[in-house]
C-alpha cells in the first residue's frame, strides 16, 4: 500500500487563502498550491539541484506553484525539510542530506523577502503529522502521533490539535535507544538503527536475502521465513519506540507512514501486538496506516499556521 489514498478534504481555519507547500528532500523537491481544505493543485516535482551554491531555486519553484496569485492572495508558504529547525531563529539548523552551503540562506526571513509572502520552515515529519491530523487518518482525533518508517524513522506529535515543539524541532524517535547492550558495545541500538528501511536492507544483506523495498515486502507476504523474521524484527524495533512515545504522551491515535510503514498489512498488526504487550493499558491507543501517503507534508501546509498557534 503506497502512494496517496483517497480522502475527502474538510474545511477548517479562518482563511480561504491558499498556501504554497514545498517538500524539500535530498533527492527530489516537490511543490504545490494547497487550499485551506487540504486539496492540492499546480503540483511540481524536480530533482533537488545538489550543485547550486544557494537555495534560490526554491523562489522560482514557489513562484511557479503560486501561478498568477499575488502575495496578498496567499496565506504564506510552508517548506518541509528533513532536518532540525531552530524555531526561535527561524532557520534550518542541521540537514545532513542537503548541501551545507544552503544553511545560511535557509531562513524564513531570507525566503520571505524574496517570495513576498510569510514563510515557515517545518521539519518534514512535523508537517506530515499536521497533514494527517487535520485531513488524513487522524481527522477525527485530537491527540495524534505520526511515525514515518522509511530510510530513517521520525515522528511528529500533535496534542489537542496543536503541534508539540520547543525552540528546536523534536520528535526524533529514531534516535532513541532501545537496545542498551548493543549501544554499550558501540553498536547502533537506536530505533532507526534497528527498524528503519536502511536497517532492513542491512539485515537482508547479512542473511543473504537479495530483496529490498517492495520486493522484500512481497517475500514476506509469500511466507518466506528469513524475510519474515528480518521484517518483523525491524517493525518490532519501531514498535518499542512507539511504546515509549505512548507512555510519554498517551495519544488517541498513532499514524504510520513512510515507504516501509505504508505496508499496512505487514506493519500495523505487528505494532499493535508490541503496543498491547508493552504500552500503557489505559491509553486506548489506536494504530492506523497513513491516509495521505507522500502528500501528507504538502497537505499539512494548509493547517500549519493553525497547528503551531501562529494564527487565531
Amino acid at each position: 500500500m503506497t502512494g496517496t489514498a483517497d480522502y475527502e478534504p474538510i474545511p477548517h481555519g479562518p482563511t480561504a487563502r491558499p498556501s504554497i507547500a514545498v517538500d524539500l528532500g535530498g533527492t527530489h523537491v516537490r511543490a504545490a498550491l494547497v487550499a485551506d481544505d487540504g486539496s492540492l493543485s499546480r503540483r511540481i516535482r524536480r530533482q533537488t539541484p545538489r550543485r547550486d551554491r544557494d537555495p534560490g531555486f526554491l523562489i522560482d519553484l514557489m513562484a511557479e506553484a503560486a501561478g498568477e496569485l499575488g502575495a496578498g492572495e496567499l496565506s504564506g508558504a510552508v517548506i518541509g525539510v528533513p532536518g532540525v529547525i531552530d524555531h526561535r531563529a527561524e532557520r534550518l539548523l542541521h540537514a545532513p542530506n542537503l548541501p551545507s552551503t544552503w544553511l545560511p540562506q535557509l531562513t524564513e526571513d531570507w525566503l520571505a523577502q524574496r517570495i513576498g509572502t510569510p514563510v515557515s520552515l517545518a521539519n518534514d515529519a512535523d508537517l506530515a503529522a499536521v497533514g494527517e491530523t487535520y485531513f488524513g487518518a487522524g481527522r477525527d482525533a485530537s491527540d495524534v502521533v505520526y511515525v514515518t518508517i522509511s530510510t530513517g524513522v521520525g515522528a511528529g506529535i500533535v496534542l489537542n490539535r496543536r503541534l508539540v515543539r520547543g525552540r528546536f524541532s523534536g520528535g526524533e524517535i529514531g534516535h532513541t535507544i532501545i537496545d542498551r547492550a548493543l549501544a554499550a558495545t558501540g553498536g547502533d541500538g537506536t530505533v532507526e538503527g534497528l527498524g528503519s528501511g536502511t536497517a532492513l536492507s542491512r539485515a537482508c544483506t547479512e542473511r543473504g536475502i537479495e530483496a529490498t523495498g517492495a520486493e522484500l515486502a512481497d517475500l514476506v507476504r509469500s511466507g518466506h521465513p528469513a524475510a519474515t523474521e528480518v521484517w518483523n524484527n525491524a517493525v518490532e524495533a519501531v514498535g518499542l519506540g512507539i511504546v515509549n512515545l505512548g507512555w510519554l504522551v498517551s495519544p488517541e491515535l498513532i499514524v504510520v507512514g513512510g515507504g516501509v510503514g505504508m505496508n499496512e498489512d505487514l506493519v500495523v498488526p505487528v505494532l499493535e501486538r508490541v503496543f498491547a504487550d508493552h504500552g500503557p493499558a489505559t491509553a486506548r491507543t489506536a494504530i492506523r496506516s497513513a491516509a495521505l501517503g507522500d502528500d501528507a507534508g504538502l497537505v499539512g501546509a494548509a493547517a500549519w499556521w493553525e497547528a503551531v498557534g501562529r494564527r487565531d
